[in-house]
């Protein structure tokens, strides 16, 4: 049996490791940084212009904007997918309570000549690099686009895909606006490292606070023992801005609590980090 030739795009904010594009057939769409000055730059996965730019954000006075790709941007993506042979488009998008990324895909898409099927992850960073190798697996079983996204609702319905970090300054997701807001939370939590968990809803919630990365390292799995029981198989892709040595202690803590079939190291990009900051740690998790 012929299946359909699926092309799979992820946004850059997805801080997937360079070789799983390859890997799964993917492609990226970037966001941009755009600085005080008014120069901008593309989000990237080139890791020594990462290590530049964690230097840059880490003395600056003022952090930069970011911004969505435009409409424009996804549909020349499109159109090279279907002039290189694609039959079909699968993208997925970090949070639309985050970005309004997804809804700039959807309008691309109604230009389309092939089809071309939105799955807001209603998550961001490494855990969607695990979204869009589920995405290839249900492509090579013969899943069309429309059929892929809907498989992938009923995951993220399950619970099947978590992302939960650790930032070491809070004050790059207060002043990016990107945490709910919990009265009583913030006080003197600048000095401390914030577990944040990315709910159902897609919004990034602060649960708990520690100083320490041992105590941090607890955090984050006592976190995800909530929604993955202690013990199952998993797969993790581990994620860090700066701070890769805390990411493989990590790893070998969780390695305790689950039977991890498989793990991988990614850096954060520069949107990413811009709103989460150097030193942020932690992991995307699939329950197999």
């Amino acid at each position: 049996m012929d299946y359909l030739r699926i092309k799979i795009f992820v946004d850059s904010t997805a801080d997937m490791a360079p070789d799983w594009f390859e890997k799964l057939d993917v492609d990226m769409v970037p966001l941009k940084v755009i600085w005080s000055d008014g120069t901008q730059e593309d989000d990237t996965r080139d890791s020594s212009e990462l290590m530049n730019f964690y230097e840059k954000i880490s003395k600056t006075s003022e952090l930069p904007k970011t911004s969505q790709p435009t409409v424009f941007e996804f549909l020349q993506k499109y159109r090279n997918a279907e002039q290189s042979g694609y039959e079909g488009i699968v993208v997925l998008t970090l949070s639309s309570k985050m970005s309004g990324t997804a809804n700039s895909a959807a309008t691309a898409a109604k230009e389309a000549k092939i089809p071309v099927e939105i799955f807001d992850t209603k998550l961001a960073s490494s855990v969607i690099p695990l979204v869009a190798r589920r995405a290839r697996e249900l492509a090579n079983q013969g899943m069309n686009p429309k059929e892929i996204v809907q498989q992938l609702v009923i995951d993220r319905e399950k619970d099947k895909f978590q992302a939960i970090f650790y930032v070491s300054d809070f004050s790059f997701l207060v002043k990016g606006g990107r945490v709910s807001k919990i009265q009583g939370f913030f006080g003197t939590v600048l000095k401390f490292k914030v577990g944040v968990w990315i709910d159902k809803n897609g919004e990034m919630i602060p649960f708990g606070r520690t100083r320490g990365k041992s105590h941090a390292y607890d955090m984050l799995i006592e976190q995800s023992g909530k929604y993955i029981p202690f013990g199952s198989k998993v797969i993790l892709c581990m994620v860090h801005a700066n701070a890769e040595a805390e990411a493989k202690e990590l790893l070998e803590k969780m390695k305790e609590k689950y039977e991890v079939v498989d793990a991988s190291f990614h850096m954060t990009g520069k949107v990413i980090t811009t709103h989460v900051g150097p030193g942020m740690c932690g992991f995307g998790i699939e329950v197999v």
